[in-house]
C-alpha cells in the first residue's frame, strides 16, 4: 500500500465521532510533516492546522476530521476501503493533505490545511477558523466524486416546538405532547406544500423530525425538533409560518440555529481551475449543487473564491455502506494537484496583467 493510501487507511481506522476527535487529530498532526507540511499545530478548539509557504495570500483547505457514529467495520476489499469517514470526509481530507503537500508554493502564497472538528455537530471548528482567518481562496473537502465540483449547498435550520403544563386529565385536555405534535405536523405540511419536485434540489425546501421527547408524570412536557433545509432564496422562507403555527397550537416555537443556502458562480476562479484540471485527465467535469449542508455554508462569509471537492460517493455518507475506491482517491489527489497549478497560474497571470 502506498503511503498516500496508508494515510487514509490509518485515519479511517481511528474512530472520531464529533466531540471524540482527539486520537485522530493526534495521529494526523504527527503524520502531516512526512507529506510535506512545514508547520503543524493544534488551535484553541482542537483543529489540526498545517501550513506551507509564507506569503500574504492564503489558499485554505477547509476539511473536517469528525464523523457521525457507527458505520461498517473497517476493512480493505481489494481496492475498496470500508469504514466510517472513508467518504465523509476523511477521503477528501487525506486527498487535500497529500495534494497540498506536493509541489511548489508560489511566491506570495501559503497553503493551509485545516482538519476541523465538530462539522457533524455544531461546526465549532469551522466557526473558530472563520473568525480568525481571511483566506484568498478556499477549497472545502467534501465528497463530489473525481469528476464533480460542488458549487453550492442548501442551508439548514434547527427548529424546536416545546410546551409544558402542571398536569390535567387527557380526556379533557390533550396536553403538550399532542400540541407539539400538531404544531410539527402543521410546519411539515407547510414546508411540503412549498416544495416543487421540478426544481433543482438546492431550490427545494425539505423537513424532517430529528428529536421527539415528552413525559407525563403529574406535570406534562414535550419537545419536538425539526431539521428544515433552506433553499436558495427563490421561494418564500420555509419558516415564515413558524410563529403563527406556534401561537395557534399554544406551544413555543424557536429557531435554534440557521445557515443560509450558498451557491458560487460558474465563473469562480477555483471552479474554472477544477474544470480545467478534470478535463486534463480526459474527463468531463460535473457542476453540482447539493441538498445537504456543510462548513461550505459558513465559509461563504469569507467572500473569496470557493469550491467543494473530494473523492467519494456522497450517497454513501452516514450509511452502513460507506466505502471508497482507493483508485478514485489517488485520482482525486492528482486532480487536486493540477487544480492548484491551474489556480495559481491564473492568479499569477492576472497579477502580471495588473
Amino acid at each position: 500500500m502506498s503511503p498516500e493510501a496508508g494515510l487514509l487507511r490509518s485515519l479511517v481506522g481511528i474512530p472520531s465521532p464529533s466531540r471524540c476527535e482527539e486520537t485522530a487529530c493526534s495521529f494526523l498532526e504527527q503524520a502531516l510533516p512526512s507529506f510535506g507540511w512545514e508547520r503543524v499545530v493544534r488551535d484553541d478548539v482542537g483543529n489540526v492546522v498545517a501550513e506551507r509557504g509564507s506569503g500574504e495570500r492564503e489558499l485554505l483547505f477547509l476539511c473536517h476530521i469528525d464523523t457521525v457514529p457507527g458505520g461498517p467495520d473497517v476493512r480493505l476489499d481489494g481496492d475498496i476501503l470500508w469504514g466510517r469517514g472513508a467518504v465523509d470526509a476523511k477521503g477528501p481530507l487525506c486527498a487535500a493533505a497529500v495534494a497540498g503537500g506536493r509541489g511548489a508554493v508560489p511566491k506570495g502564497w501559503r497553503l493551509t490545511l485545516a482538519a476541523a472538528v465538530g462539522e457533524e455537530d455544531d461546526s465549532r471548528g469551522a466557526r473558530f477558523l472563520i473568525g480568525k482567518r481571511r483566506p484568498s481562496a478556499c477549497i472545502v473537502g467534501e465528497p463530489s466524486g473525481t469528476e464533480g465540483v460542488t458549487l453550492g449547498y442548501r442551508g439548514m435550520a434547527r427548529v424546536s416546538f416545546t410546551a409544558a403544563d402542571s398536569g390535567a386529565h387527557r380526556s379533557g385536555d390533550a396536553g403538550p405532547q399532542t400540541s407539539c405534535l400538531l404544531a410539527a405536523s402543521d410546519l411539515i405540511a407547510a414546508v411540503r406544500d412549498m416544495d416543487d419536485p421540478g426544481r433543482p434540489v438546492i431550490e427545494r425546501p425539505s423537513i424532517a423530525v430529528c428529536l421527539l421527547e415528552g413525559s407525563e408524570n403529574g406535570e406534562r412536557s414535550a419537545r419536538i425538533d425539526l431539521d428544515v433545509r433552506i433553499p436558495l432564496a427563490k421561494i418564500a422562507d420555509p419558516l415564515g409560518s413558524l410563529a403563527e403555527i406556534a401561537a395557534r397550537r399554544g406551544v413555543r416555537g424557536d429557531v435554534l440555529s440557521r445557515m443560509e443556502a450558498v451557491l458560487v458562480e460558474k465563473g469562480d476562479p477555483l471552479v474554472r481551475a477544477f474544470r480545467a484540471a478534470i478535463r486534463s485527465f480526459g474527463d468531463k467535469p460535473r457542476l453540482l449543487a447539493k441538498g445537504g449542508t456543510a462548513d461550505f455554508n459558513l465559509a461563504a462569509a469569507w467572500g473569496c473564491p470557493m469550491v467543494a471537492y473530494g473523492p467519494g460517493d456522497s450517497r454513501l455518507d452516514h450509511t452502513s455502506e460507506e466505502r471508497i475506491d482507493l483508485r478514485e482517491y489517488a485520482k482525486a489527489v492528482n486532480i487536486l494537484g493540477k487544480a492548484l497549478e491551474e489556480f495559481f497560474g491564473a492568479a499569477e497571470g492576472n497579477a502580471a496583467a495588473i
